[in-house]
């Protein structure tokens, strides 16, 4: 049995399943931002300053990175799968963006948490 180390789920059911559970809290998050945007009268940086410096907007943009990270990963995967096909190439591919995407989450758990 050959173990693919760079899913996140251990087989094709866990890993649906996560893409759709992280698709479904991004479209929430969008949702939730653009709301906030639409009922802001006027959007100054002391309005979005409060509406990042509240808890529950912070731990819910947590939830959305987490949630990105799983969805890129698995969906990177995916396609490199599909579409690259000699491995060595694939590897590199598949290291560099997750490279990225790791420095994405950790640039954004920094600016989230930092401020």
């Amino acid at each position: 049995m050959v173990m693919q180390a760079a899913t996140l789920g251990r087989n094709g059911v866990q890993d649906f399943i996560l893409l759709r559970c992280s698709a479904i809290i991004l479209a929430l998050y969008a949702i939730f931002i653009v709301g906030f945007l639409a009922l802001t009268p006027e959007l100054t940086y002391q309005s979005w300053a409060g509406f990042f410096g509240h808890i529950g907007t912070k731990v819910f943009s947590f939830v959305a990175l987490i949630a990105f990270l799983a969805h890129a990963w698995i969906g990177l995967w995916q396609v490199l799968t599909d579409y690259v096909k000699p491995a060595g190439m694939r590897g590199m591919l598949q290291f560099l963006l997750n490279v990225v995407i790791l420095a994405y989450v950790g640039f954004g758990i920094f600016a989230l948490w930092g401020v």
